[in-house]
């Protein structure tokens, strides 16, 4: 049964089935930019493999056997951003820690037998904190509407109208702030409502019938363990595990072949190099348009021993909007998650240092001396850099081509968590 409509770039009511809103949720707000013969293709290249590229390999090699996939990547890794950086016991991602729920994801876990190493997160470690001016508040539902109820509403009601920022649309500055900079490194004012949040300001068509409906005929659809409201979930081992289970069923798969650095710089380009028709491209990564408008983060693990940090209270991280300190957030990852990512009798945080910040090393660990701890962390290892993409007000509408000659997946489309990744993959695979 085909759930996924190929309607791109419509904005109007029920134009997906019941099926598809209970399968798929708020996912199926967003647009497919999807080529109308891509479906048709008996041989497809995918660039970029990572995980919305390696999602969308395997969903169609599991349905059409017949049809040749190359997946082509620039890098001599698999995976894109999800990465995971291990050493003597310590376990932390590099960007992607853990996945919110959502049965699409909860299905690839399943398909890929990786069930025993999915579980959810410590569920103790759910508080979350904003730091403004020194001074650390928790966030609550109250903290964060109940100052000016009329006033957010009324953005609420703007950001219905379209192409406007967080900031518009969640008048809760610095919060909106801290959150956008959690999620995607760049303040509300510069980030498309409608893309970090469709389901708020209406994008898209409306589901059948109301939400609250779908959502509980959504949670019978979990195929492992039902997650409760506002949990999260991970790998023993960090993400890198979805990965190298990706990798693992791509390889026995006949029809499936990999391209390891091999740059394109073009779908265009890449279509002439196997002569094929431009609609049998599938593009996982930025285009031209895209180049240079990221925001970058340095990313640290730091250690301490739990004596050390004893005043730290268990929880998720704290996010912090001051541009004046060099760290913009602080995840507990030994906290977060039920699987161990620090030695015994230690405790691991991720800190998050933007370049436009960032002085030196030295000045992101002065300022955890404050922020967590005055004594000498036990680690503290640069372990990467994040590119996260701009989404600027309106990026969202501008996605709209109803005639794409080519598909467009990932990070760039999609959305910016890992379950919308997924999910369009599957949509998309719906489609064969």
């Amino acid at each position: 049964m085909c759930y996924a409509s190929q309607l791109i770039g419509s904005k109007g009511d029920y134009l997906h089935s019941l099926e598809a809103w209970i399968r798929y949720g708020d996912e199926v707000r967003r647009p497919l930019c999807v080529a109308e013969d891509f479906h048709e293709s008996s041989t497809i290249c995918i660039v970029g493999a990572g995980l919305s590229g390696l999602t969308l390999a395997y969903r169609i090699a599991s349905k059409r056997p017949d049809i040749q996939i190359e997946i082509i990547e620039k890098s001599n890794r698999c995976g894109g951003v999800i990465e995971t950086w291990s050493h003597n016991g310590w376990i932390c991602d590099v960007a992607v820690n853990a996945t919110r729920p959502h049965p699409a994801f909860w299905r690839l876990v399943k398909d890929l037998n990786l069930s025993t190493q999915f579980s959810p997160s410590n569920a103790v470690a759910n508080s979350r904190w904003v730091s403004t001016n020194g001074r650390r508040r928790k966030l609550s539902p109250w903290f964060m509407f109940g100052r000016n109820p009329i006033r957010i509403l009324r953005g609420v009601k703007n950001a219905r109208k379209g192409g406007r920022s967080v900031a518009d649309s969640m008048p809760l500055t610095p919060i909106n702030d801290a959150i956008t900079l959690g999620i995607v490194n760049d303040y509300s004012a510069n980030v498309d409502a409608d893309f970090l949040m469709p389901s708020m300001t209406q994008f898209g068509e409306n589901p059948p019938q109301k939400w609250g409906k779908i959502k509980k005929q959504m949670q019978s659809t979990y195929p492992l363990f039902t997650p409760k409201r506002g949990s999260t979930a991970s790998f023993a081992g960090g993400m890198q595990t979805l990965v190298d289970g990706l990798v693992e069923r791509l390889n026995d798969f006949e029809n499936v072949t990999f391209s390891l650095n091999v740059s394109v710089d073009s779908p265009e380009e890449l279509a002439k190099m196997r002569n094929l028709p431009l609609s049998s491209i599938a593009w996982c990564g930025p285009l031209s348009h895209n180049q240079g408008k990221f925001t970058e983060l340095n990313i640290y693990a730091v250690g301490y021993t739990i004596e050390q940090v004893s005043a730290v209270k268990v929880g998720y991280g704290t996010l912090i909007p001051d541009t004046n300190c060099p760290v913009s957030g602080i995840l507990h990852e030994s906290d977060v998650h039920a699987s161990p990512r620090a030695p015994e009798g230690h405790r691991l945080f991720r800190i998050m240092s933007p370049i436009i910040r960032h002085k030196d090393d030295e000045a992101v660990k002065d300022s955890l001396r404050d922020l967590l701890c005055k004594s000498e962390p036990v680690l503290f290892e640069k372990i990467g850099i994040r590119r996260i993409p701009s989404y600027p007000p309106g990026y969202m509408s501008s996605l709209h081509d109803n005639n794409p000659k080519y598909t467009k997946a990932g990070w760039y489309y999609s959305g910016i968590s890992v379950t919308h990744v997924v999910t369009e993959a599957e949509r998309i695979a719906d489609l064969f």
